[in-house]
């Protein structure tokens, strides 16, 4: 019997992740990242049957387009089309609509359309992904997961801003959460590692990346999220402000900014790169740091304190917790910054582990605190296997 696949699409606001994963084995049979997209340096890379291949995406366009360009061809040329049985797309924002996982159709292109505005950097570069796989496989059934599903479970003292409630009546106004595709996996991840049921397991996910998130995953539940009615929300991100004072807003529209100036400023030209005033890209400032930039050196200092802030914070919700679960591409690979974030929450008891922090990277898991005290851990997240499972279950 032939083998069959599904072709996973993760297109991100300046990256694009794709696998084609086997729904047997659950394994990637090709995997790759476009990254750095808006950079000089935009690139795609990939790995079949243990090769690894880069080249540069040169086209001054839109790299995203030009990246879904290069898979279809990539997976034509390779001969995967054939045992492919479904695309399954990451959604990142699915406001009220979407609860669940759904088979896409022209309606739920529009209903994804309807709420893209919540999602600026996002669900257009999603959309994107889906045109043109709808285009290239048009006779494959095809799925969209939405990073916003796994937060349902969050009470209403967790989703209620503290705003008239009548916004939320009319307009839906609440937190909704991002990140949950990732946060859902690496917390089974993590009870497997403990050897614990998940349903009696209690986690603090912080998904560092570009985009940054932080969870509290109670008894294997959302109960709380650091990213907001929108992805804006939150930690401070590679070019997004985080949480922020919105009497700003107000300030900067008194001074004769458009609103659009605002909100671009605030999700394209903050973050890393609005502190820093060099780069969005986490290995950038690292660089800058050991080079003396004091740019970098402010901007690694507010994202690294943040995140302990959040960590520390929603202790508060827990009645026990099992482990902090450092996952995304700064938090699998950044030493420096796992590090300073525990270094913050000594007074909780938190030691690292040196030697094991430094292992803990380039795709290895593995706890990275002392023994005998409470745990920290590095889980590589894998967004796209549980893409590849909705999609699956779904068909």
């Amino acid at each position: 019997m032939a083998n069959k696949f599904v072709l996973v699409i993760n297109s991100g606001s300046s990256s694009l992740k794709f696998a084609v994963i086997d729904t047997i084995s659950g394994e990637a049979v090709l995997s790759g990242l476009g990254e750095c997209f808006g950079l000089e340096d935009s690139r795609m890379s990939w790995k079949y049957q243990g090769e690894k291949k880069e080249v540069a995406i040169t086209d001054e366009g839109n790299h995203h387009q030009a990246a879904i360009s290069m898979l279809v061809d990539l997976v034509n040329e390779l001969g995967l089309t054939e045992n492919i049985v479904s695309v399954g797309h990451r959604v990142v924002h699915g406001g009220e609509t979407f609860t669940k996982s759904v088979l896409i159709t022209e309606q739920t292109i529009k209903d994804i359309e309807a709420v893209q505005d919540l999602a600026p950097l996002h669900n257009p570069a999603n959309l994107l992904g889906i045109r043109a796989a709808l285009e290239a496989f048009p006779s494959l059934p095809q799925v969209a997961v939405f990073d916003t599903a796994f937060h349902q479970t969050m009470p209403a003292k967790a989703f209620t801003g503290g705003i008239a409630h009548e916004l939320y009546e009319k307009y839906a106004i609440r937190r909704y959460g991002f990140h949950g595709t990732s946060h859902f996996y690496v917390s089974r991840e993590a009870a497997k590692m403990l050897d614990k049921p998940i349903d009696k397991a209690s986690f603090i996910s912080v998904h560092l990346g570009n985009g940054a998130s932080v969870c509290v995953i109670k008894d294997g539940q959302s109960v709380d999220t650091s990213m907001g009615f929108t992805p804006l929300a939150g930690l401070m991100m590679g070019t997004r402000s985080g949480d922020l004072d919105p009497g700003v807003i107000e300030f900067l529209l008194k001074k004769g900014w458009t609103q659009d100036e605002v909100f671009d400023t605030l999700n394209k030209k903050s973050g890393f790169l609005g502190v820093s005033g060099l780069t969005s890209d986490a290995r950038g400032i690292l660089d800058a740091m050991e080079e003396g930039h004091e740019g970098a050196t402010l901007a690694f200092e507010v994202f690294t304190y943040r995140v302990a802030k959040f960590i520390s914070s929603y202790m508060v919700c827990l009645d026990s917790l099992d482990g902090i679960i450092f996952t995304g591409g700064i938090g699998e690979n950044s030493l420096p910054i796992r590090s300073k974030i525990l270094g913050y929450l000594k007074l909780l008891g938190y030691k690292e582990d040196k030697a094991a922090n430094e292992a803990a990277r380039f795709g290895a898991s593995g706890i990275i605190t002392e023994d005998g005290g409470p745990i920290a851990m590095v889980i590589p997240t894998n967004e796209e296997l549980v893409i590849a499972q909705d999609a699956v279950s779904l068909i």
